[in-house]
């Protein structure tokens, strides 16, 4: 049986991913700590490790084919935790020879960033975030050449879906669904990158069952949906059956709180992308993969919205 160790399975991506790969036979092994533990999917074995202790995660990731590393850290905490993790992961792929995939995502274009961004358009370091993606794909980049570990990045635009919350859509786009408000973050008529995410974890399956046939290092995109904010608004209205009112997001007031919260002063760092059009071509990953199956949008909020209860479970019941 083949055999994958998710690192961060108890995150969002950790998870769907992990049932994706549950439900295509693999042995899963989940990493998490704490009460974490606790939360991983059906069918995932639990383990218990450190991400910043080296030699307890290679040992962990021993007999593993693949490992994802799902690791996010908080937003905050990006610039002292990030890198040290990624060695350690890299090194564990090193010492075991399994094959490391990484969720990438479109931070590494920088505000030059357009529609139908390929996996070899150039990348700027627009931001500290960037810079430190930038930084972490170049460090998978040179093991691959230096020491032979292959890594596959699959990268997305924004993610929402499945169990976990925490993603634009709960925080944001619907946080207010009760209220029968939508929220959009930028213009209406300006195209946004997103990947639901039960289809995301499907294709990192795909690609992991393809890995012999790919190169050493590897970068695809997942296309996903684009939408514009006025698209994204009909598709939650056909979700939940009935019109919505529409609102914004008040950036000037985050960029001033974030003076004193530096959860909002980063998140309000990233707002470019919600006013420039982007979207990736997925067109390298089909030729890897064969098409994927894409969950019609309208029927992905609704699985979204069920999952996380955002309409209310009365109105869900009736």
């Amino acid at each position: 049986m083949k055999t994958i160790v998710i690192l961060g399975a108890a995150g969002r991506i950790g998870d769907a991913a992990a049932r994706a790969f549950v439900e295509a036979g693999w042995q899963v092994r989940g990493m998490a700590r704490g009460a974490k533990l606790n939360q991983l999917a059906p069918g995932v074995q639990p383990i218990e490790v450190d991400a910043f202790d080296r030699d307890a995660l290679i040992e962990a990731c021993r007999g593993a084919d693949v490992i994802l590393n799902a690791l996010n850290p908080q937003y905050t905490e990006w610039a002292e935790k990030v890198l040290p993790m990624a060695e350690n992961v890299i090194a564990a792929a090193a010492a075991t020879g399994a094959t490391h995939m990484l969720p990438g995502n479109v931070y590494n274009f920088g505000y030059d960033i357009r529609v139908g961004t390929r996996e070899d358009d150039p990348e700027i370091a627009s931001t500290e975030k960037a810079e430190i993606r930038i930084a972490m794909e170049g460090l998978f980049r040179r093991f691959s050449a230096e020491r032979g570990v292959q890594t596959i990045i699959l990268r997305a635009g924004d993610f929402f879906g499945g169990t976990k919350p925490e993603s634009w859509l709960d925080l944001i786009i619907l946080a207010k669904l009760k209220k029968g408000i939508f929220t959009w973050a930028g213009p209406a008529d300006i195209p946004h990158a997103f990947a639901y995410l039960p289809d995301l974890g499907r294709a990192f399956v795909a690609l992991a069952e393809k890995r012999q046939e790919l190169g050493k290092f590897e970068r695809f995109h997942f296309a996903g949906h684009t939408l514009t904010g006025t698209e994204m608004k009909a598709a939650a209205e056909a979700a939940v059956d009935r019109r919505l009112s529409q609102r914004g997001v008040p950036w000037t007031l985050l960029r001033a709180a974030g003076l004193v919260n530096p959860m909002l002063r980063e998140v309000a760092k990233m707002s470019y992308l919600w006013r420039t059009p982007h979207s990736l071509d997925g067109r390298k990953l089909e030729q890897a993969v064969g098409k994927l199956p894409v969950t019609p949008i309208a029927e992905a909020l609704r699985q979204s919205i069920a999952d996380l209860d955002l309409d209310g479970k009365a109105r869900q019941a009736a």
